[in-house]
């Protein structure tokens, strides 16, 4: 799902009282696209990348020979990673790479890392090697350093406090044509709380 200038949804599961495992991941938009429409693509079957010991299924970007059909609108990698046994994996020396541990315990660069954990590999790697006594999962993280300083207020990402601020009076009257409606929600809508006494100042890279 991309937001662009806006968009509204709902979390809910359609599997009755089973326990789902999942994930949610939000990626910053480039300027030039973070005021488009919204979009949703869905896609059931994903490549897959293999190699001895690991069978990683790609879900945006390219691992190795397998590519994702999912748009990206800058350079990323996401990977959902089922080791077997010890591995190494080729990586893009022009990103900044993170490992989150899913489940079991894993060494990544030599690190060991528990379930829950993210592992933040920095750039300039070419391989990753990844070892386990038994089976793990771990999902990896990549894409080029983003240059934008960003603000971050609540569920609003802008560039400056008066697109934060313009967002939330949007959302509280309920512009329908900057963030939509949930079918079946009716008009039924989180409150946005309010901002600080404070100006809001951008997130910048350490």
């Amino acid at each position: 799902m991309t937001s662009g200038r806006g968009v509204a949804h709902s979390e809910f599961s359609l599997t009755g009282d089973q326990l789902l495992h999942a994930l949610q991941l939000w990626v910053a938009l480039p300027a030039d696209r973070a005021a488009g429409q919204p979009a949703f693509e869905r896609h059931p079957d994903l490549p897959a990348y293999e190699t001895k010991g690991l069978v990683a299924t790609v879900i945006i970007g390219a691992l190795g020979d397998a590519t994702s059909p999912a748009t990206a609108y800058t350079p990323l990698l996401g990977a959902d990673l089922a080791l077997t046994a010890s591995a190494t994996i080729p990586l893009r020396k022009d990103f900044e790479h993170a490992a989150l541990v899913l489940d079991g315990f894993v060494t990544i660069a030599g690190q060991s890392v528990e379930p829950g954990l993210l592992l933040y590999l920095g750039t300039g790697r070419d391989e990753l090697r990844l070892g386990t006594d038994g089976t793990a999962r771990v999902l990896l993280l990549g894409g080029e350093p983003f240059p934008d300083n960003l603000v971050m207020w609540w569920n609003f990402v802008g560039r400056s406090h008066q697109e934060i601020a313009a967002a939330r009076d949007d959302w509280e009257t309920h512009d329908h044509d900057r963030f939509g409606l949930v079918a079946g929600h009716g008009s039924d809508r989180i409150p946005a709380p309010p901002l600080p006494a404070v100006r809001l100042t951008p997130r910048h890279r350490a």
